[in-house]
């Protein structure tokens, strides 16, 4: 059966992840040992043992993911008919696609966090998660706020991410509590990722890419910032430097890959966040996960 692999982003990360995949496969212990000798510093050991509040920092969480991801992906005699990446993750399904090597994924996710790191520090912000309101309703509030507050990610109907300036969600989440939002939720994030803040990072990154190597994929990737099928190598190149300012549309995506003939998914990586989304988006997918 021909299904869509999806990878999570960040926020899926947990202390152990990982080690179980270390410990049954020589394979992925070659990669992992590859990944910390690339980092320049054990992301193995945080990964399997780190504290929450070392897991969280923005330079270890998207290696991290990215890296259990990938190799995750490595076990399988699978191969995906189309492939998508929530934010970072669509870094792991540019690697599973062919469309990067493993070596030159993991040092773009690893230059694409230490900038977003620094215009975190740069520019003090956060995100918050809005339920309960149509896009559209969001959307417009936001539009009425005289501070850096955009939308961030579509996730499915009825969840959507802001993000920008701490004063900006602070009004952000009164208005949208009194235009009838079920609940605003900050989240426990180092800055406003998919905003106008991370302009900074996306020059930073915009460098490391246009230094990469981007082959032809075996199979398309549904990208964040259009939600649209890419096979060619220099459009998913500026579709990755967009990205990083860009919201991630999510729910489009799962709509235009079922529209385009796949009910079924498999989310490679921690966590089982995608799975949820994509039930609320599409009821009748076949969804599962490997972790």
């Amino acid at each position: 059966m021909k299904r869509a692999f999806v990878f999570p982003g960040q926020g899926a990360q947990f202390s152990g992840m990982g080690k179980a995949l270390h410990e049954r496969s020589a394979a992925a212990r070659e990669l992992f040992e590859q990944a910390n000798e690339i980092l320049g510093f054990r992301v193995t050991d945080l990964m399997f043992h780190g504290t929450r509040e070392e897991l969280q920092q923005t330079r270890v969480t998207q290696p991290a993911i990215f890296l259990h991801s990938v190799v995750l992906a490595r076990s399988l005699e699978e191969r995906p008919a189309m492939v998508a990446g929530h934010s970072l993750g669509e870094f792991s399904a540019l690697v599973v696609n062919g469309t990067l090597a493993f070596e030159e994924g993991l040092r773009l996710v690893h230059a694409r966090a230490l900038a977003m790191q620094k215009a975190c520090e740069a520019a003090p912000s956060t995100m918050a998660a809005v339920l309960g309101l149509p896009d559209e309703t969001v959307e417009r509030v936001l539009e009425e706020i005289d501070e850096v507050v955009v939308t961030a990610n579509y996730n499915c109907p009825g969840q959507l991410v802001i993000s920008g300036t701490r004063r900006g969600i602070e009004i952000a989440a009164e208005r949208l509590k009194a235009a009838g939002a079920r609940r605003v939720v900050p989240l426990g994030v180092g800055g406003a990722f998919h905003s106008p803040l991370m302009a900074p990072a996306k020059e930073e990154l915009a460098g490391a890419i246009a230094r990469a190597s981007f082959n032809t994929p075996a199979c398309p990737v549904y990208q964040n910032v259009n939600a649209l099928p890419v096979t060619d190598p220099a459009t998913i190149r500026q579709n990755l430097i967009d990205q990083l300012t860009a919201p991630v549309r999510w729910t489009r995506i799962v709509q235009n890959m079922v529209a385009d003939g796949n009910t079924a998914f498999l989310e490679i990586g921690p966590g089982q966040v995608l799975q949820g989304l994509i039930k609320k988006i599409h009821p009748a997918a076949e969804v599962a996960g490997i972790e």
